[in-house]
């Protein structure tokens, strides 16, 4: 695993990338490109707002794990959707529970990319919405 693992790389206007790495390459991309990530056993998929697709040989909790390392846990905004989904949070569009779905999409990106995730972990997410909408009116 920590061959896997790369230390924090930042550019010259101080942005973060994710840093991974497989047996035949290596990827930068900050996480502002990164729309969702999705496992599929040993296997994650690494979806950027192009649908530019790229598949490593390590878990969710693996990838989870390397983008806290790299990335910190303040102000980041991939965060874990359930068993199978790590989506960037700033491009929720839209949460339906009961059809336990979730849209990502944006003006600076064409695709609108819908996922599936259970009903449990939404219910989280739009309660957190919901939070975070008091908090900012108090404030």
């Amino acid at each position: 695993m920590n061959n896997k693992i790369s230390k924090f790389a930042v550019n010259e206007c101080n942005m973060p990338y994710i840093i991974l790495t497989n047996s035949n390459e290596v990827i930068r991309v900050s996480p502002e490109r990164v729309a969702y990530i999705i496992s599929d056993g040993n296997y994650s998929s690494m979806v950027l707002i192009d649908n530019e697709k790229h598949v490593f040989s390590f878990n969710l909790s693996a990838f989870e794990k390397i983008v806290e390392q790299q990335l910190g846990s303040e102000e980041q905004p991939l965060i874990r959707l359930g068993k199978q989904l790590i989506i960037n949070s700033k491009y929720i569009y839209y949460i339906h529970i009961n059809k336990q779905q979730i849209t990502l999409s944006d003006i600076s990106f064409p695709t609108k990319f819908t996922l599936k995730a259970s009903k449990e972990a939404l219910k989280t997410l739009k309660a957190n919405f919901e939070e975070s909408i008091k908090q900012h009116k108090m404030a």
